[in-house]
């Protein structure tokens, strides 16, 4: 079995929903929010779908605009029986620094929640990589767990946060020529502390750039690890498989 730890499936990205989600055949999809907006239609995604999952949270480019009915809206869907974490949440100085502050407090309110609703942690880091780490080390429970999605850091920075109990997402940048980094940390590291994903319909995998990516393209990312790591690609997903059900706490 195939599971994608972290898509993105809505109506303004894919014209043909269906069709993508009947790509995965009976393969698992855990559809990530990012804007408060996005919180309904995931919920009816998971409530149509017998293998899609959700987690539900504010992204870092909403920390000057949410509203606290934004926040208690993401509570009450918490105890959801389809809602597996809190995310994706973090922080991203990218764009801009200015409001650090913002971000910091709203990422650090979501992983109480988490803490809150023992639900997993789904961490969005982008050009803040320090100051993820240092919250996830104060805020976060020791029984909340936690997934790094699209991690790009370091392979000193991804032992950190392994430390932490924080598993790595591993999707298509993996693919890529040019991509050194990651392919190092997925080369020293144990395969257990990997996930798959895609961020669909984002970072598409090699051979398909330049089309719009899908879910059942982390199939991509499973081959590319089974060849870097020298294991069977049926072992790849059966070992990322298990991390993702136990991290998720997916009862398949």
């Amino acid at each position: 079995m195939l599971i994608d730890t972290h898509c993105h499936i809505s109506d303004e990205d894919y014209k043909n929903k269906e069709e993508i989600i009947k790509h995965m055949k009976n393969n698992i999809m855990i559809v990530s929010t990012a804007s408060p907006k996005d919180i309904n239609e995931v919920i009816k995604l998971c409530e149509t779908y017998k293998n899609i999952y959700g987690t539900i949270g504010i992204h870092p480019e909403f920390a000057s605009t949410y509203t606290k009915e934004d926040l208690k809206n993401i509570e009450k869907y918490l105890t959801h029986p389809k809602i597996v974490g809190v995310g994706e949440i973090g922080l991203d100085y990218h764009y801009t620094k200015e409001n650090k502050e913002k971000q910091k407090e709203l990422f650090i309110k979501q992983i109480k929640l988490a803490n809150k609703y023992k639900k997993t942690i789904v961490i969005h880091s982008r050009e803040a990589i320090e100051d993820t780490y240092n919250i996830i080390e104060k805020y976060k429970a020791k029984d909340t767990k936690c997934n790094m999605h699209c991690f790009s850091g370091s392979l000193e920075m991804a032992e950190r946060f392994i430390k932490l109990g924080v598993t790595l997402g591993i999707g298509g940048v993996l693919t890529f020529k040019n991509e050194k980094k990651l392919k190092e940390i997925v080369t020293t590291l144990d395969i257990h502390n990997f996930v798959l994903e895609t961020d669909s319909p984002y970072l598409t995998p090699e051979p398909l750039r330049g089309h719009q990516n899908e879910p059942a393209n982390v199939k991509y990312v499973a081959a590319k690890i089974s060849q870097l790591k020298g294991i069977s690609y049926a072992k790849i997903l059966e070992i990322t498989t298990q991390t993702a059900c136990h991290q998720f706490d997916l009862k398949l």
